[in-house]
């Protein structure tokens, strides 16, 4: 899975507490949960998808006690 970095996951970032990925699609939700939070050690509080243009764009809604934007930070984004 690929981080997004636009100006809306950014504002997603800071507003919502929201991180924004591209997954394949062939994942289901169960399957990008179990790898996220696995990978980035953070408990995770809702996943909603996108399919656009062939794309899957995952909205990872994260537990109030982890920032968004200190994940993002060690990811790279910020």
């Amino acid at each position: 899975m690929k981080p997004i970095a636009t100006e809306k996951a950014v504002m997603m970032i800071e507003r919502d507490n929201v991180l924004t990925f591209q997954a394949p699609m062939i994942y289901t939700k169960e399957q990008i949960k179990k790898e996220l939070e696995d990978l980035l050690k953070i408990k995770i509080t809702k996943i909603r998808t996108l399919i656009r243009n062939n794309k899957k764009m995952v909205y990872v809604k994260l537990k109030g006690d982890t920032l968004a934007i200190d994940v993002a930070t060690k990811l790279g984004l910020m």
